[in-house]
């Protein structure tokens, strides 16, 4: 099925498992040095808050990168893919108490607001009082830079408003980031960090895998830097939300 097919499909539970019969998830956090980048950034916010013998939950696990990463380490890891399932399903399988949910690969599927909204409280519910959550995004805004690498005629052709640069919501749904900031923290949640996961390692592939161990340690240290300045938050493929519940110090 190719991406034109795709566009045919309504539910985003089969459209989420036609994509990924398409693409490879298993590699793309893993394939090369730049695209590493996003999976160290988020595992070195996660282990800022990780002690031992704390839970961990993976909603929507994708290929099991993070989970098998972090069960390997020797944590109690509950995985829920939701390729092959339905948000619902959460209530059915976990029940409260978590110390660290992960909710990364849901809201890059879910077209509607209520079902976005369902997926990030029952992520909320299963978490303990003063347990921590990661989201992540895909940013709607770094988008137009990455494709114009793929495609000279981008900015002619490419599927997004031509006015407001709204990127066409498929196969992935895009945000910017105060639409990321009011989802959180109209669903109770206080923001603790804001991160530019991937930076312009997607933008910059090719230079970054040229770097030999030292380079790329730097451009690593350069990369932690700057991800959680407030003027280079937009210049990411992939926003990361640290969150707590409110009010909750």
């Amino acid at each position: 099925m190719d991406f034109n097919e795709m566009k045919k499909i309504e539910n985003d539970t089969e459209l989420v498992n036609a994509v990924y019969n398409v693409l490879d998830e298993s590699s793309r956090l893993n394939c090369s040095n730049a695209a590493r980048v996003e999976f160290t950034t988020t595992v070195k916010y996660i282990e800022k808050y990780l002690s031992q013998r704390m839970r961990i939950l993976d909603i929507g696990a994708g290929a099991g990168e993070y989970s098998l990463y972090f069960a390997n380490k020797g944590y109690k890891v509950s995985a829920v893919e939701l390729a092959d399932k339905n948000v619902a399903e959460f209530r059915k399988k976990i029940t409260g108490n978590l110390d660290i949910v992960l909710l990364f690969g849901p809201l890059y599927h879910l077209h509607e607001e209520r079902d976005r909204n369902t997926a990030i409280n029952e992520a909320k519910r299963v978490l303990r009082k003063d347990g921590t959550l990661f989201v992540a995004f895909i940013n709607n805004d770094m988008i137009h830079y990455t494709e114009w690498g793929y495609d000279p005629d981008y900015f002619l052709t490419g599927e997004y408003d031509k006015d407001t640069f709204k990127t066409n919501d498929f196969p992935f749904v895009f945000f910017d980031l105060k639409q990321c900031r009011g989802m959180l923290t109209g669903n109770g949640l206080d923001i603790i960090h804001e991160i530019a996961s991937d930076g312009m390692s997607e933008l910059l592939e090719e230079r970054i895998n040229q770097l030999d161990a030292a380079g790329y340690a730097q451009y690593l240290k350069m990369h932690f830097f700057y991800c959680e300045r407030p003027e280079h938050l937009g210049k990411t493929n992939h926003f990361l939300f640290v969150v707590k519940k409110a009010g909750v110090e």
